[in-house]
């Protein structure tokens, strides 16, 4: 994860109100007259089309981790190695209103589960905090899985506040920042890391869902 510094206009708006939970979790796509692909799971535009299958994206758990170190096993694997950290995921995504399963996704793009995974970037553990971000959103200690999922959740409700709940462009804030997103004129950065960090998040999303 590539956040920008400073955050803190962000952090005033954790609480001040209860924004929707977020999306439903389908995906939208369409491919402009450049060739670049855009993706919502709000479309306003005729042009997007239902993606329809989350089997389209299958190969996701094969391919390396956004953040990350090690390559991706199938999903009992991924369910296996998410075991250990499922009590500190209850627990924030009821604190931050926010799907677990969504939080799930989160962290196997991230980091494939591994507390100890550190970017080229030096984001760092389950969810991928910088350590200036880690300061910020007030993690004593990245290193602690417990705080580490804790403090990548609230950054999560944050995106999810900035943006009214819709799933693309929080997750692709939490990925590119929230400046890149607002650059793009308040949508996906055409940035192919970060779009196919939203694809393979949103992806995991539902089939964890469904239970995949």
């Amino acid at each position: 994860m590539g956040w920008p510094s400073p955050i803190a206009s962000f952090l005033a708006l954790s609480f001040l109100a209860a924004p929707p939970a977020a999306g439903a979790g389908e995906l939208y796509s369409y491919k402009d007259a450049d060739g670049v692909m855009h993706f919502t799971n709000a479309p306003s535009d005729a042009r997007f089309r239902k993606v329809s299958r989350t089997s389209e994206v299958a190969g996701l758990y094969r391919t390396a981790p956004a953040g990350g170190s090690a390559p991706q096993g199938r999903q009992p694997e991924a369910a296996a190695r998410s075991g250990p950290y499922r009590d500190h995921v209850r627990v924030a995504a009821a604190k931050y209103n926010l799907p677990e399963a969504l939080i799930l996704a989160v962290m196997a793009v991230e980091s494939n589960f591994n507390p100890r995974a550190i970017s080229d970037k030096g984001a760092i553990g389950l969810m991928q905090l910088m350590p200036k971000t880690a300061d910020e959103l007030q993690v004593a200690d990245a290193w602690d899985p417990a705080q580490n999922i804790e403090g990548g959740s609230r950054y999560l409700r944050l995106m999810a506040n900035l943006y009214a709940g819709d799933m693309v462009r929080m997750l692709a804030a939490y990925n590119a920042g929230p400046e890149a997103v607002r650059r793009a004129g308040d949508a996906v950065p055409n940035i192919p890391e970060t779009r196919e960090y939203v694809q393979k998040v949103i992806a995991l999303y539902r089939a964890n869902r469904a239970g995949r």
